[in-house]
């Protein structure tokens, strides 16, 4: 199939799609930036969704990522230009094999196969170390989401480098194993084997993986644990297990989600989800409380002074009610969501799992796999291939990078613009599915109230959102909403 075209013909096409899909991303970015940028005051669109000072707050909040999104594109884009101009994958694919000489360990493709993944996991770690620094400490701390301290951030990323080594050691030697022993059917064996793989993880990920980074508790015995038993058993969802995720100690952005096969679903809630559990609310309550309690103390000192007279009752009355509606206002700014926006939420999700969305993207991502995989058995004897990217070998891990990465980009491309579309169809539907169920006016006002608290830009271009947003803007959700009243399912 490339047998007509030269190996410097290939790499230039290679680079030359890259930069262009750079320029187009970058030029997706610069229309969503010039929307932030010259919204300096909340459109009237928005009278009842987001006040001018949350407006304010989101539109800088933007600002600094669009700006720090820029930056970082702009160097991995040079970074992995480069990489493939000054041979990067046969330098770490040749030191692989010198590192494994020097230890006097077993030579051949499987083992200099998982030092060349070593390496390659090793240098993304410290290449992207920087910026996720900078992300997390600058502008997530800034902003107020930051909730890590650099001990933490240091000993989170070193178990996922230690989670993704074990992971992907075991799977890489395995898979290069089936390539080499499958014969003419290997693509067959290899889908089959990466279709376990991830069904096995998806089933340990949960249970085994995501508490080595934080913490899972059983939602307590109450009034929102049994609403929600109740609004699973209305559907038949089979809720086996539902847990409180302390994600607060990351990051205060919130989320939900619900995992597992068949008859045994598990539902996961953010701490900074519930209003009730929110450590930014516990700790205004207890300051509040605080507050309080040196008041008392005060007027108890001032009683033993003061006289009876009328004015100053009229006085204490007017700092009281002052009292009262500044306490209301603090309660009203409370973030996360009450146990009605809780389940609103949540009925999105299980609006999800009625309609199988999990299941039709998990069945289009297999038919991709496995389509991937018949292109590789076609490519994979392509010398030309592996001489554009300076190999003079032709070993399986390299090709499955050359040609997943590089060769089926323009596909990779596409594809993931018609994903992005089929999705915020699905979260469409998912809303109309909690519409349905009457709980549409909630899940506006859960929305809005989720919105304000990540600090999200409602704002945006039409053209960065169809090609980026897998989740509608919130304007068009909560329009989508307003066009169907509450109104339960027959």
């Amino acid at each position: 199939m490339f047998s007509q075209f030269d190996s410097d013909t290939i790499f230039n096409s290679v680079l030359i799609f890259a930069w262009l899909t750079f320029l187009w991303e970058t030029y997706l970015s610069v229309r969503q930036r010039h929307v932030a940028k010259t919204s300096e005051k909340a459109p009237e669109v928005l009278k009842g969704v987001m006040d001018q000072e949350t407006f304010d707050k989101a539109r800088s909040y933007h600002l600094d990522k669009s700006s720090f999104g820029l930056f970082s594109s702009v160097f991995h884009q040079f970074e992995s230009t480069f990489i493939l101009l000054f041979g990067g994958f046969p330098f770490l694919w040749n030191l692989g094999k010198s590192i494994l000489i020097s230890l006097n360990m077993p030579q051949g493709e499987i083992m200099q196969s998982m030092a060349f993944i070593v390496l390659g996991i090793i240098y993304s770690t410290f290449s992207s170390l920087p910026w996720s620094l900078y992300s997390t400490f600058v502008i997530e701390e800034k902003h107020g989401f930051n909730k890590q301290t650099l001990g933490f951030f240091i000993k989170d990323h070193l178990k996922q480098l230690a989670v993704v080594v074990v992971i992907s050691l075991p799977v890489t030697a395995a898979l290069i194993y089936i390539v080499h022993v499958g014969g003419d059917y290997f693509f067959i064996y290899a889908w089959l084997f990466t279709f376990t793989v991830s069904l096995l993880l998806v089933t340990v990920y949960a249970d085994y993986i995501a508490p080595l980074f934080d913490k899972f508790t059983p939602l307590p015995e109450g009034e929102l644990r049994t609403r929600i038993e109740e609004l699973a058993l209305s559907i038949n969802f089979p809720l086996k297990k539902l847990f409180v995720v302390e994600g607060s100690k990351r990051s205060s952005h919130s989320n939900a989600y619900f995992y597992g096969f068949f008859n045994n679903k598990r539902i996961v809630l953010f701490d900074t989800l519930l209003e009730d559990y929110a450590p930014a609310n516990k700790e205004e309550e207890k300051e509040d409380k605080t507050k309080a309690e040196e008041s008392n103390s005060g007027d108890q000192e001032n009683d033993t002074q003061r006289t009876d007279d009328n004015k100053t009752e009229g006085a204490e009355e007017t700092d009281q009610a002052k009292s009262q509606e500044d306490s209301a206002e603090k309660k009203k700014k409370k973030v996360g969501c009450n146990n009605e926006e809780v389940l609103a939420v949540l009925c999105h999700e299980l609006g999800h799992w009625y309609h199988s969305h999990v299941l039709k993207q998990l069945i289009i991502s297999q038919i991709n796999m496995f389509l991937c995989f018949g292109i590789f058995a076609v490519l994979m004897k392509e010398k030309v291939l592996f001489a554009a990217f300076g190999f003079d070998v032709q070993p399986t891990m390299i090709g499955l990078i050359i040609i997943f990465q590089f060769i089926l980009a323009p596909y990779n491309e596409v594809l993931s613009f018609v994903l992005t579309y089929m999705t915020r169809k699905c979260e469409f539907q998912a809303d109309a599915f909690a519409a349905g169920m009457g709980w549409s006016d909630t899940l506006r006002s859960a929305l809005i109230k989720l919105n304000e608290d990540n600090l999200s830009f409602p704002l945006s271009d039409w053209l960065y959102s169809a090609w980026h947003f897998s989740h509608p803007p919130l304007l068009d959700r909560l329009r989508a909403l307003h066009d169907q009243p509450d109104k339960k399912t027959q």
